[in-house]
């Protein structure tokens, strides 16, 4: 059986902290699959398939990622992919305890399938994507935060 991992986000935009826990993540796994989570209620500012295509150029060449785009339960899209594994980044203890509610919610609807944490690198901590967003909002620079693939003017 292979081991699958599903990192689900919306990744408006991806950033180096997402990056960072990928990576970190591959040895772990058979296959990584990025899935990008659609919510109808939410509004976004880059479009699905941009977000898409800079996440598959930020991992070019890497054989054991693959990008794709879901609706619905995670653990369902899990159960669909095969995967046993959702794989999840955590900076502070806030998102702890956000990350550890909706990992003991999946675990009710699917306990065949487990949450793995992953502790942000230090230097990646204090970066997510809204303020990533609000930096490129309000006209600042925020490549400093992105995979180098992305060129935000």
């Amino acid at each position: 059986m292979s081991k699958i991992a599903v990192f689900p986000g919306s990744f408006d935009p991806i950033t180096l902290g997402h990056v960072s826990v990928i990576q970190r993540a591959l040895p772990l796994f058979d296959k990584v699959i990025i899935a990008i989570g659609t919510n109808s209620q939410k509004q976004y500012m880059f479009d699905l398939k941009q977000r898409k295509d800079w996440i598959a150029g930020a991992f070019a060449g890497e054989k054991k990622i693959e990008v794709d785009i879901y609706q619905g339960l995670t653990v369902d899209y899990c159960e669909k992919k095969g995967a046993h594994y959702i794989l999840r980044g955590l900076r502070n203890q806030q998102d702890f305890e956000f990350e550890r509610s909706i990992a003991q919610m999946n675990k009710k609807l699917n306990d065949e399938i487990e949450t793995i944490f992953l502790f942000t690198e230090v230097e990646y901590a204090a970066i997510n994507s809204t303020i990533v967003r609000d930096i490129i909002r309000n006209g600042g620079d925020a490549q400093q935060f992105l995979p180098k693939n992305i060129q935000i003017t």
